[in-house]
């Protein structure tokens, strides 16, 4: 099976992605075989509890909470620009990874305005404890696990209604990535009412899924999928540097064939069910 497009990726322009290079990946691209490519620079207006962070990027953080710098639209959209003519067989898609949108819809709507970016995805990357927001990698120390999963999830029917600025939500099983090794392993089924909540609002809100790579999607997420109504997945191996291009995603499109989703048309454009 041919590689699908990769719908999440960064480059140097994400705040975080210190190792990122926008024409390196381009070239990654070209040299494996992947179709198109969407550049979703990081977009995080809430500031978080910096954690582990704080060490990585001081100039960042203040009285221990992380003020992620706002994306150089202009310079981003112009190096796009660069990569484009360069590697016309490759379709380059720009775009933004925005951290709870329902939550920042001015700061949003000036940051729109400033160009044209092809994919939106939303995502929850915090949630709030106490008077602060933090990472699920911060919150599950202090909390169990499946309550911090069970917060997330309740939380992205509100995102949905809160924003119709994204029209892909990014990794829900998220906080999974920092499941504890002393917790019971994750088992969808222990969460089916609240997974199958989310997933049917993203469908009723018209969103598409992204299966993301970083940590493979269970199946049995991706089958609740269309049960739920959800008709359009995208793909996403959330590189950070060039060498992590399309990670998992001949896998992820295999799993995603298996279950009755199909190419579109164009590459890079969701799939379909």
């Amino acid at each position: 099976m041919d590689l699908p497009g990769d719908g999440h990726v960064h480059s140097e322009f994400s705040w975080d992605a210190d190792e990122g290079d926008l024409e390196l990946t381009c070239a990654r691209a070209v040299e494996l075989g992947v179709p198109s490519v969407a550049f979703t620079e990081h977009v995080d207006f809430t500031p978080f509890r910096a954690g582990f962070l704080a060490g990585k990027f001081p100039d960042f953080v203040t009285d221990g909470i992380m003020h992620a710098p706002e994306l150089d639209a202009q310079g981003y959209l112009e190096s796009v620009q660069r990569c484009r003519a360069k590697y016309p067989q490759l379709r380059i898609l720009t775009g933004l990874e925005i951290g709870q949108p329902h939550l920042h819809g001015p700061e949003l709507d000036n940051l729109l305005a400033q160009g044209t970016f092809d994919r939106l995805l939303g995502s929850l990357h915090c949630m709030l404890d106490g008077t602060e927001y933090a990472e699920p990698w911060e919150l599950i120390p202090a909390h169990p696990a499946d309550q911090v999963f069970r917060s997330y999830l309740r939380e992205i029917p509100a995102m949905v209604n809160g924003s119709d600025l994204f029209e892909v939500f990014a990794h829900i099983d998220y906080p999974i990535r920092s499941w504890p090794d002393d917790a019971k392993p994750f088992e969808p089924k222990d969460f089916e009412d609240e997974l199958r909540l989310a997933l049917r609002a993203l469908a009723d809100g018209e969103r598409a899924l992204e299966i993301n790579t970083r940590l493979p999607l269970h199946p049995t997420i991706l089958g609740w999928w269309p049960e739920e109504g959800g008709r359009r997945v995208t793909f996403g191996s959330d590189a950070h540097l060039p060498a992590a291009l399309a990670t998992g995603l001949a896998d992820a499109a295999t799993l995603a064939s298996s279950m009755g989703f199909r190419p579109d048309r164009r590459p890079g454009d969701p799939w379909l069910f």
